[in-house]
């Protein structure tokens, strides 16, 4: 039982002491208090004879630690993320207040094993990595691919509904257009080198970071009214960050990637209307995605932060609206400082998965601020010019992280009209092969996603191999179904379900499937 205690001495103290004892991380780490946040004293951790240098608190000695904790897994780490520092090894562990804590934290960690997007992208082949493009670069097989079309393509229509325009922007921009924007300061450190064209040109392009100042060129390129306000502009636009190799996962965190970004703009009397049918529209995609365990954000400015672009009165303003929209739709939610963006407020929805791990999804964000640094305008019913206001929105945030978190939520069993192959066509042996290629033939009519496989294999083989690539329903066929005109059904997770007509068996997956699981087939009443 050594007791642990806190002493708190002046830093150069500190810096000498840890000096003495080779620990040159920790002299670095005073080293950048005492410049950063001119700290004069810090805190330290004796116990025994090992010191630390932490902020605490601890526990005030080690037999109060309860006995569950476990180190679970040693990875190395290049020290503060930087590539050309040293490589030193991080160990994770975890602890609890009693065993059964822990050992449910395990489970969930265990389960999360199973659930990795980036094990499941390989195992259903729906993308992969090469070292040859580039890591944090994803390549989208058919399957994955097909998977994305049907995500975004359903977006997109939702979007035509609400009148949003689509638009298509570059990859690439002059900086001279993000250092107006104010995105190239913020995220100067995050980006690709400059591309440099020989032009005479001293900014040069970068690879776009984010797709408003894009969309604001189209905005400005012609005299707005009143009267065609709001425009709401909508793309879904690659952008680009050079995110740290260690910081890299998969689809969740990587370098290229898509925002189903838009942006509108509105007058100040529209715009707690567009907030509301936008927190509308991420709803019905966080719902329609069975992602139906949500908290609300507001993320607020930092007072104590100079990383805010903007007078305060447009913040107050800002905020001001999105508590109304908030406080009118009865959404229950939290603030917290900090979490803005830089140009304004946002509504940020944090998920939880059906593991209990929290992402954060949707946001829509308030701009006062990038009007006023690109002089927008719009005329008035008065004729004079007025300062429209921005709302940037994103229901999935990208489509690449939004996709991996859904094959973890899912665990690869995706619903049916998401999944990549919808049904599979078994016959049971190659003298029912033309039976089957006529119902594989009659269920890509319908629209629906198929796959036919007449391979040698027993028919139990092939049933499992398809079972493994959880695609929701398989369709068997033999002498019996041929001379009916039906299939046998099989439905994931159920099994055998039964016998039905193929016109029936279409019936109900073409409404399962455009009902987006509204409906399900072969339900019990129709059966």
């Amino acid at each position: 039982d050594v007791p642990l205690r806190r002493v708190e001495v002046p830093a150069r103290e500190a810096r000498e002491r840890f000096a003495g004892l080779g620990q040159e991380y920790k002299v670095e780490m005073i080293d950048d208090l005492v410049r950063d946040e001119d700290t004069e004293v810090v805190s330290l951790y004796e116990q025994g004879e090992f010191v630390d240098l932490c902020r605490g608190p601890h526990l005030p000695a080690t037999g109060r630690i309860p006995k569950a904790f476990k180190l679970i897994s040693v990875a190395g780490a290049y020290w503060r993320g930087d590539e050309s520092r040293k490589m030193l090894t991080r160990i994770y562990g975890v602890a609890f207040f009693n065993r059964k804590a822990l050992a449910a934290h395990l489970e969930r960690i265990e389960e999360a094993r199973k659930r990795d997007h980036r094990v499941l992208g390989k195992q259903l082949g729906l993308f992969m990595f090469s070292d040859d493009v580039g890591p944090g670069l994803p390549l989208w097989l058919p399957k994955g691919a097909l998977m994305r079309m049907e995500l975004e393509g359903w977006l997109r229509g939702e979007l035509l509904a609400r009148g949003y325009l689509p638009v298509i922007t570059p990859h690439i921009g002059r900086i001279g257009l993000y250092r107006q924007s104010g995105h190239y300061p913020y995220y100067e450190h995050g980006l690709f080198p400059p591309l440099k064209t020989g032009e005479g040109e001293d900014d040069g392009y970068l690879l776009k970071p984010m797709n408003c100042p894009h969309h604001i060129q189209i905005y400005k390129s012609t005299q707005r009214s009143y009267r065609e306000l709001p425009v709401r502009l909508s793309e879904f636009g690659t952008v680009y960050r050079f995110e740290q190799s260690g910081e890299l996962s998969g689809l969740i965190r990587v370098r290229g990637f898509t925002q189903d970004d838009a942006h509108i703009f509105c007058t100040p009397e529209q715009l707690e209307a567009e907030i509301e049918s936008c927190v509308d529209l991420t709803k019905l995609v966080l719902t329609t995605l069975e992602l139906t365990d949500y908290r609300v954000r507001i993320g607020l400015r930092d007072p104590d932060s100079d990383k805010y672009t903007g007078p305060a009165e447009n913040w107050d303003l800002a905020e001001e609206n999105i508590r109304n929209v908030v406080a009118k739709l009865g959404l229950n939610y939290t603030e917290e400082p900090g979490e803005a963006a830089f140009y304004g407020p946002k509504i940020d929805f944090i998920v939880r998965d059906c593991i209990g791990r929290e992402w954060q999804l949707g946001t829509i964000q308030v701009d006062y601020n990038l009007p006023e640094r690109f002089d927008l305008e719009y005329i008035g019913a008065d004729n004079a010019a007025h300062r429209p206001v921005m709302v940037h929105r994103a229901p999935l945030g990208s489509p690449e992280r939004f996709i991996g978190i859904l094959i973890e939520h899912f665990a690869g069993a995706f619903p049916l009209w998401l999944s990549p192959v919808q049904v599979a066509i078994l016959p049971v042996s190659e003298k029912f092969s033309d039976y089957a290629d006529e119902v594989a033939q009659a269920v890509r009519a319908a629209g629906l996603r198929v796959e036919l496989d007449g391979g040698a294999d027993k028919i139990g083989a092939r049933i499992r191999r398809w079972t493994l690539q959880k695609v929701p329903y398989l369709f068997v066929v033999g002498g019996r179904e041929a001379e009916a005109g039906s299939v046998a059904v099989r439905r994931r997770g159920d099994g055998e379900i039964g016998a039905f007509p193929l016109a029936r068996a279409l019936a109900d997956l073409e409404a399962e499937a455009t009902s987006r699981g509204a409906q399900r087939a072969f339900s019990a009443e129709k059966a």
